[in-house]
């Protein structure tokens, strides 16, 4: 599993996190994930969520 680097300035926004997302889950497409597979995804799937509400939050 490579792991996905911060992007260099900071906190990612959620256009990136989405992104590592959607690279993470193609590259296991028609294998079953392994709990290290689960594990990665909740951690990329957090990075997103904050993202998400750094990104709401802004907006207001």
């Amino acid at each position: 599993m490579s792991p996905i680097p911060p992007p260099p300035m900071g906190a990612p926004v959620a256009a990136d996190a989405n992104e590592a997302i959607r690279r993470f889950v193609r590259a296991r497409r028609g294998r079953p994930w392994t709990a290290e597979d689960r594990a990665e995804y909740a951690r990329l799937l957090e990075i997103w969520t904050r993202a998400m509400r750094r990104t709401t939050v802004g907006a207001a």
